[in-house]
């Protein structure tokens, strides 16, 4: 497999054109740090975007900010914390899960995968606060969309298509996002020893509240004891209230009022409240057994218990509740059974993607959920649209896209 390292957008665009007039597969890389995240990817040449670095705007006045595509998040993350900004989507780090160490990744891999963490609930995904690219199709095409603000989105809204397209249809050269104030300060009142149903009826308190909980968490007593975090050996019910002093304050002593039949509960400052959120946002627990299978189940809320005790795993399976129950963190012995898995989930409206195989997952499964033949169709089309001659990223997420 060659390397070909554009340096430019330029370079970009030659490079892809070059590939389409030979026919030649690429595989688009930035870090690295998501390369095993989907199928693998048969391709001829490897289209590397690390030297395309560089934050080329950024006004926290306009809350605005623009970088090429292989700049590290972690380069941003700096850049934003001087100005007391962040990405409020809160993306997550797929490094320790996938290579056993962090890896943030890069701004293109991140929209790519549209990464997004427990503050989903509130914030969104990245898609959410993606507001413009450059970049090249398949058809060795240079074209922009979006702007530097909300508003300024004209004709399709391209941006909805690239966030996880996994770098199938085109290959990102210059992105913009919008970017927030962060929070002074974050507290997480943490309930102890409920059950998932009542767990699931207290995030659902708290959610429909005015206390503005920004992230809802459950976890079960086997996976708490791992988390390095005082669980009084019991699971843990964990809700995240940010801002300023006072009103943190207010909102969790209301938050503590509205769920006395839960039993009393316990405060933690942010010195415990951050750590505790970052290993649940990156699935830290599961990195300790590489040889598990782990899996990402989306779902409605309301039916992440059902679907758990349908499994009948028993003590095969480890897990955990995120996004107040509609997202389970899910490790299995082996492989698990996709079709078993997939099943369950077809009359609860879920879907189940996995992440990370102990196996060579080759091409006899998939790891993204199964599209039904409409679905299918239009993905085929857009594919056909961007990349006729589906030299980008062939596969990764369907075999036959």
């Amino acid at each position: 497999m060659s390397h070909i390292k554009p340096e430019n957008a330029d370079q970009l665009e030659e490079a892809i054109k070059w590939a389409l007039s030979e026919e030649e597969s690429i595989e688009v890389t930035g870090s690295g740090s998501k390369q095993t995240f989907g199928r693998s990817v048969q391709a001829n040449h490897q289209l590397d975007m690390s030297a395309l670095t560089g934050i080329t705007l950024y006004e926290p006045e306009e809350l605005v900010l623009s970088a090429r595509a292989g700049t590290p998040l972690v380069e941003i993350q700096e850049e934003l914390i001087k100005n007391k900004q962040y990405m409020a989507f809160e993306p997550m780090d797929y490094g320790p899960l996938l290579k056993g160490e962090p890896d943030p990744g890069t701004l293109g891999g991140m929209i790519s995968c549209n990464l997004s963490g427990p503050r989903r609930l509130r914030a969104g995904a990245a898609r959410d606060h993606f507001l413009g690219f450059s970049g090249v199709s398949g058809r060795g095409e240079t074209f922009k969309s979006g702007g530097r603000v909300v508003k300024n989105v004209t004709g399709y809204d391209l941006m909805k298509l690239m966030a996880g397209a996994h770098g199938t249809l085109a290959v990102m050269s210059d992105i913009t996002i919008k970017v927030l104030p962060a929070p002074p300060e974050e507290k997480s009142y943490v309930l102890y020893g409920l059950t998932d149903e009542q767990a699931n009826k207290a995030m659902s308190v708290a959610l429909n509240s005015s206390c503005e909980v920004s992230s809802a968490a459950h976890i079960p007593q086997s996976i708490s004891s791992k988390l390095s975090f005082e669980t009084k050996k019991r699971a843990i019910t964990v809700l995240r209230l940010e801002g300023h002093g006072p009103s943190v304050t207010y909102r969790a002593d209301k938050l503590a009022s509205l769920l006395t039949d839960f039993d009393t509960g316990s405060l933690i400052a942010e010195r415990e409240s951050k750590p505790l959120w970052q290993k649940l946002r990156d699935a830290e627990v599961f990195t300790i057994s590489p040889e598990r299978s782990v899996w990402r189940v989306s779902l409605p809320p309301a039916q992440g218990s059902t679907f758990i005790k349908s499994l009948k795993l028993e003590d095969q399976a480890e897990y955990y509740y995120d996004w107040a129950g509609g997202l389970i963190w899910l490790s299995l012995t082996g492989d698990g059974n996709a079709s078993v898995l997939r099943d369950k989930l077809k009359s609860m409206g879920g879907h189940a993607t996995l992440v990370r195989s102990p196996h060579n997952i080759g091409d006899a499964a998939t790891p993204q959920h199964p599209l039904d033949p409409g679905e299918h169709a239009l993905m085929k089309r857009i594919k056909d649209n961007f990349d006729p001659k589906a030299i980008l990223n062939p596969g990764r997420l369907y075999a036959d896209l």
